[in-house]
């Protein structure tokens, strides 16, 4: 599984929208690797923000 794998299952298992700190101290992945895979998702359309910072699955 890849990291952007890895975040967007982590974000659907939370069941809750988080921001990338909590991503990257939930799955364990570097926060630098989280930001960079959080913002490929967000251009695919993958992961919708309901509030500032915080970020979902679509």
């Amino acid at each position: 599984m890849d990291i952007k794998e890895q975040v967007l299952a982590t974000m659907t298992a939370a069941g809750t929208p988080l921001n990338a700190g909590k991503v990257a101290e939930f799955s364990g992945i570097d926060r630098k690797e989280v930001d960079k895979a959080m913002k490929a998702l967000k251009e695919e359309g993958k992961i919708i923000s309901p509030k500032r910072c915080y970020w979902q699955p679509a």
